[in-house]
């Protein structure tokens, strides 16, 4: 394997040399972290000013229980909150409806309405932490849930931080939490710009993900290319809607995946910044560094997981989470071993917090801006990946965009045939996964595993169905109606959403007027 002149790296496509010199790497020498392209890094002093926040991704079963869990690890040095939604909210079906039979609370919590969004946040300093939901088709009625517990608790909107997905369109592409068509739901994604703009000016309006395009298959440079094309959808959105990039550009956020290739992870956050700098500037005219720096979170890669000798999977977490460090995130998730098996036990889950927890007080992280910075590898790398990346963007530039694109299949199409290839890889031994297809063992390992109670989601039925008999039945009709007919004009949304939902209106039931109105998204 040494000998091999070329070969290409686990998941990257790239080919790369035995070593590297200075010819390899690009002439001219980075701008120092802070400054315009940011490829170093987005603040002057990065991690010595702030270490990244440690944003554990925790939600099951009850806003009881992941209220339990938020508080565990809050008490273990978790710096923000990160809530997962079950799939029926992610859908916009509440807990009680026949097609959320099975599945309430089993991939994240279950919130159908204003009173499970009180319990799930209950005695959290809402004015102190900041929250990150993964929520996209309803993340507006998720925000505005947070909004409405946070005014009840007397924190104004001016005092919350946080992030919400919003990323319809990789929803599309990937990961297929969907429910209206691309229009509707890019209209939602911008009435939440303009609404937060005025109303929550410190919250990140949308977190662009990458991170589920590479759990779908996709190369590093597809996930690059594939993301900031999608950012550029949603900057052409916004200035259509007439906001200003400079406003609304403070405030998006990344979302990649941390890998296994180490070294093509780091060079592919420090790409990321240089071509969205450029993006910001060159084509949407924005002139301050705010609007112009890429901020991400990144998460590890939950597809490396392997349900094969679970415990691997602690080395795996932890050199990408080094990758993440190193390629200068913002904020971090380093996944469980167990995941592979079942939702994160609570032993599992303080191992991945401790991981964090090691690399930023042991490991020498927080010392220095871009460590790797300079490397002949890693800028050639860095400089090959931008080249790729912005090869597929002229791609679906030429296609009329990244909705024009994934209307047509061509994303789809591109991820589909890299997995297709990798699995490939993968099965004939040619692409080694340790305990899988290599070193493997008989033996079998006993690990204790998180079971979601099933009497569970009878509750949470119960709740919901109690929550409509308890309101003002007048006052929740006449706030759907309102919704209605602000969907079928062109007014900001958000408004006649929140009064519907503090009438105490379910998700369900809001997502059901707009489909009715709007229609649904079929994919196939």
């Amino acid at each position: 394997m040494a000998s091999t002149p070329d070969r290409p790296q686990s998941g990257s496509e790239i080919d790369v040399k035995p070593f590297y010199r200075a010819a390899d790497a690009p002439a001219d020498e980075p701008a120092p972290p802070g400054a315009f392209p940011f490829t170093r890094g987005p603040y002057p002093d990065m991690y010595r000013g702030r270490p990244w926040t440690m944003r554990q991704y925790a939600g099951f079963a009850s806003a009881e229980e992941s209220n339990e869990r938020y508080r565990y690890l809050l008490a273990q040095g978790q710096t923000g909150l990160s809530v997962a939604f079950d799939l029926p909210t992610q859908l916009g079906y509440d807990s009680d409806d026949a097609v959320a039979v099975g599945e309430v609370g089993r991939t994240g919590v279950a919130i159908d309405s204003l009173v499970d969004m009180e319990l799930l946040l209950g005695g959290l300093p809402l004015d102190e932490v900041s929250t990150s939901m993964t929520i996209n088709a309803p993340a507006a009625l998720l925000l505005l849930l947070y909004e409405l517990v946070a005014e009840r608790q007397g924190v104004p909107g001016t005092a919350l931080r946080g992030t919400v997905q919003n990323d319809i369109l990789k929803e599309y592409i990937a990961r297929g939490n969907y429910i209206f068509p691309p229009r509707p739901s890019m209209r939602l994604t911008t009435d939440l710009f303009a609404y937060c703009e005025e109303r929550i000016p410190n919250w990140n309006t949308i977190s662009i993900s990458g991170y589920h395009i590479r759990e779908a298959g996709s190369t590093a440079a597809q996930e690059l290319a594939f993301t900031l094309a999608n950012g550029i959808a949603y900057c052409d959105a916004a200035v259509a809607a007439g906001l200003s990039p400079d406003a609304f550009g403070a405030r998006l956020s990344f979302f990649f995946n941390a890998h296994n290739d180490f070294f093509v992870e780091v060079a592919k956050f420090r790409a990321a910044r240089t071509m969205w700098a450029t993006i910001m500037r060159d084509r949407f005219g924005a002139t301050t560094a705010k609007a112009q720096a890429l901020r991400f979170h990144a998460q590890t890669g939950g597809s490396t997981l392997t349900a094969q000798q679970p415990e691997n999977n602690v080395v795996r977490v932890a050199i990408q989470a080094l990758s993440a460090v190193c390629g200068g995130a913002q904020s971090l998730h380093t996944n469980s071993f167990d995941e592979a098996l079942a939702l994160p036990s609570q032993h599992a889950a303080t191992i991945a917090l401790r991981t964090q927890q090691i690399l930023m007080h042991e490991a020498g992280t927080t010392d220095t801006a871009d460590p790797l910075g300079g490397s002949y590898y890693v800028e050639a790398l860095t400089a090959e990946l931008e080249r790729e990346a912005l090869a597929l963007i002229e791609r679906i530039d030429d296609l009329g965009g990244a909705v024009a694109a994934v209307d047509a299949g061509f994303v789809q199409g591109e991820i589909e045939e890299t997995a297709y290839r990798f699995q490939q890889a993968v099965e004939a031994g040619g692409r080694v996964i340790v305990g899988v297809n290599a070193f493997t063992d008989d033996s079998s390992e006993r690990i204790e595993l998180h079971r979601v109670d099933p009497a569970g989601e009878e509750r949470q039925r119960e709740r919901t169905a109690g929550v409509r008999a308890g309101r003002n039945a007048a006052d929740a009709s006449s706030a759907l109606a309102r919704v209605r007919e602000t969907a079928s004009g062109d007014a900001n949304l958000l408004p006649p959403m929140r009064d519907a939902l503090r009438a105490h209106c379910t998700v369900g039931e809001i997502c059901r007027a707009l489909r009715e109105l709007w229609g649904t998204y079929d994919g196939r």
